[in-house]
């Protein structure tokens, strides 16, 4: 059973949040709620509650930009051919799209070129290079890829091929001796927003292009296909990510699409409905994602890119392909994700430890990233999952909020071959000989900087909430806060003496449906995958303590107020 949640308040300037209040006329929760999220200064707060395009920066405040745009235009003039390096995710194929549709709008003669994940292995290599300059590539430019390439970038150089990476990894120590390196966590790089994704990198390229083209009425379209790379890639929800989200996600919702985009919102069963985080994190993305993942991704990229009416057959083919290369991945999926867990919990040596090092001979390594999650998920522990293939083992990692697994992979990176990523997420090849040494060499690092109770899942509540307290104004004011995800989170309330007056009832085997009352007023509600805490839930039906988010949906055209559950706990006397 899945260790119980420790329920922590979140903190707040009582006195700042009175004045957002006032000055924004909203609801106590609401000023409440900004304020938590570090958006207690009225200008900020605005920004957040009703962002537009001119709150993007300017793209040339990036270090490296205006030589990066530079050389792109006298490519075009030239009549050189222009290949983008993409990668194989999301966030890769997103960037990949928007930065080619924006070079063949100007004119350029452009390719592009996504690795694929069993065959070309991750990132930027000289292989590849040497693929695009035989096809007369003069300038590569790497999309979400390319910072810790050096050995490609002076392989790019010998062969008389200029290179620009823009990418949101973390650098090296050394920046590689490309042309241009556009990436907002270089240190010599001032840019305002650290945090963007790999697209919204990308976006500021097409932006600055745009700017210098003087086809910024372009920009919009490019921000709809950007928000689905940077939600997908679950960076922080905030500043200009916020913006590409929000604004993008509007767009998704509203239309007209190209028709590649249009085909894969049919096949997805999203046409003419309002799309939110929930569609890009499960519906949207992860069949954008099972091209790398499960065949390759420029099924993906192609599809996104499909702009021509005519083209309106083959689209609905290719998004019926991601589709059915999606429904294999959730079978690879499911049996890794047993095999792994069976391994946490029979093997001492793995389960024992604080990190979680787990190998299988031939796991799809399309899927392992999946499986790290989940065992995150289900141990609230960092994890690594590695495919072994051979003497070679490829791994995916995934981590806690109090546990850098970058670094950890850094303090012993004389056993690895390749890795990199960030503080949540990193991949690995390794030696599968060297497998218990890295599960000994990163769980000796994690002892020594982790304590138990930081392996102890958090619940972050933002404050007390009464039924009688959700009226329709704080319900609309939520609404107005999304989109959710990191940095953002769905708000959490908490109330307490709470009485169950239908209900539990299991649904689909795995959910609780009921029904809540306090101080007389009734609200329906439903808790995911809390099967397990049924009987808990109908012990304490005369009253319960609940840990809630409130949601707005819709049936036969009317709207209503339902809670959906994050905890339950014993009332406290």
């Amino acid at each position: 059973m899945k260790a119980a949640p420790v329920w922590e308040e979140l903190s707040c300037d009582a006195a700042a949040a009175a004045r957002l209040e006032a000055a924004l006329h909203v609801s106590p929760t609401t000023a409440r709620l900004l304020c938590i999220r570090g958006l207690g200064e009225l200008e900020a707060a605005q920004r957040f509650l009703s962002p537009s395009l001119e709150d993007l920066h300017d793209p040339f405040a990036l270090t490296d930009m205006q030589p990066a745009v530079d050389r792109i235009l006298a490519a075009m003039a030239r009549g050189e051919r222009v290949a983008i390096h993409g990668d194989y995710d999301v966030d890769g194929v997103t960037s990949t799209v928007i930065l080619r549709r924006a070079l063949e709008l100007l004119g350029a003669d452009v390719v592009h070129f996504i690795p694929e994940r069993i065959r070309d292995g991750f990132g930027l290599q000289p292989a590849a290079l040497d693929r695009l300059h035989a096809e007369g590539v003069r300038l590569v430019i790497s999309v979400d890829c390319g910072i810790r390439a050096a050995d490609a970038a002076r392989h790019a150089s010998s062969l008389g091929v200029d290179l620009v990476i823009t990418d949101h990894h973390e650098p090296d120590a050394e920046l590689p001796p490309a042309l241009a390196v556009i990436n907002p966590k270089r240190r010599d790089c001032a840019y305002p927003d650290k945090n963007l994704a790999g697209v919204g990198v990308a976006l500021k390229l097409v932006q600055a292009l745009c700017h210098r083209a003087g086809r910024t009425r372009w920009i919009p379209a490019f921000v709809k296909i950007a928000a689905i790379g940077t939600m997908a890639d679950v960076v922080p929800l905030v500043g200009e990510n916020r913006v590409i989200a929000k604004l993008g996600l509007a767009m998704l919702s509203a239309g007209p699409h190209k028709v590649g985009l249009r085909s894969l919102l049919d096949v997805c069963g999203l046409t003419g409905k309002p799309i939110d985080s929930y569609h890009i994190g499960f519906v949207l993305g992860p069949r954008v994602n099972a091209a790398g993942r499960m065949s390759t991704p420029d099924l993906a990229a192609r599809l996104l890119l499909a702009s021509d009416e005519a083209m309106a057959g083959e689209a609905r083919l290719l998004a019926e392909q991601l589709d059915a290369e999606n429904v294999r991945r959730q079978q690879e999926e499911a049996e890794i994700v047993a095999q792994a867990r069976r391994a946490v919990e029979t093997d001492p040596d793995i389960g024992s430890r604080a990190v979680l090092v787990v190998a299988g001979d031939g796991w799809h390594r399309g899927v392992i990233g999946i499986v790290a999650s989940k065992l995150v998920d289900a141990f609230h522990r960092p994890a690594i999952v590695l495919s072994i293939d051979g003497d070679a083992a490829h791994g995916s990692c995934r981590s806690i909020p109090r546990f850098d697994m970058l670094a950890a992979l850094e303090s012993c990176s004389g056993l690895m071959t390749k890795f990199g990523g960030h503080r949540q997420a990193a991949g690995l090849t390794i030696e599968a000989s060297r497998i218990r040494e890295l599960r000994a060499r990163v769980n000796a690092y994690a002892d020594g900087c982790l304590q138990p109770d930081d392996l102890r899942p958090r619940l972050w509540i933002d404050g007390a909430l009464t039924f009688r307290s959700i009226s329709a104004q704080v319900a609309s004011e939520l609404d107005a806060l999304a989109p959710f995800g990191a940095g953002n989170p769905r708000p959490v309330f908490r109330a307490r003496g709470v009485e169950i007056v239908d209900g539990p009832r299991l649904i689909k085997d795995r959910h609780l449906k009921m029904a809540f009352r306090q101080e007389g007023r009734i609200l329906r509600g439903i808790a995911w995958r809390a099967s397990e805490r049924e009987r808990f839930v109908a012990e304490h039906r005369a009253a319960i303590d609940l840990a809630f988010s409130v949601e707005q949906d819709t049936w036969n055209g009317e709207r209503y107020l339902q809670l959906t559950v994050a905890d339950f706990r014993a009332p406290e006397h």
